[in-house]
């Protein structure tokens, strides 16, 4: 099982990025997919989460800090998304995909290889 994740980078404050995250090796049809991140000196924590069923997304879960900032995207059962707008120097962390099964909270079985989010002042 893998899970792929690109898309960090530097931006200033206010501005926006986009992560992906492509999962392979199972059937992901079922899992809840999301986002935690980890910033310097801090414990990982989650972000955001979505489940997929029949097709469709019906299911998403955000921590309050991101509400109305970040949208979480599930474009199909094995790749998950994140857009983040209006990024705060808070924002800065190494964000890390996560899959795991169908339980609210996402408890992750696996993990992505992380990719860093810089957000300057």
């Amino acid at each position: 099982v893998q899970l792929q994740a690109s898309g960090g980078g530097l931006v200033q404050a206010g501005g926006s990025l986009r992560l992906s995250c492509a999962a392979s090796g199972r059937n992901f049809t079922t899992y809840n997919m999301g986002w935690y991140r980890q910033a310097p000196g801090k414990e990982r924590e989650f972000v955001a989460s979505t489940r997929w069923r029949r097709g469709k997304v019906y299911y998403t879960d955000y921590t309050d800090s991101v509400k109305g900032r970040f949208t979480i995207v599930r474009s199909g059962a094995d790749t998950v998304s994140l857009q983040m707008n209006s990024l705060k120097p808070e924002d800065t962390a190494v964000y890390y995909c996560a899959a795991g099964p169908p339980t609210e909270p996402l408890l992750p079985q696996y993990w992505g290889q992380g990719t860093q989010v810089t957000v300057s002042s």
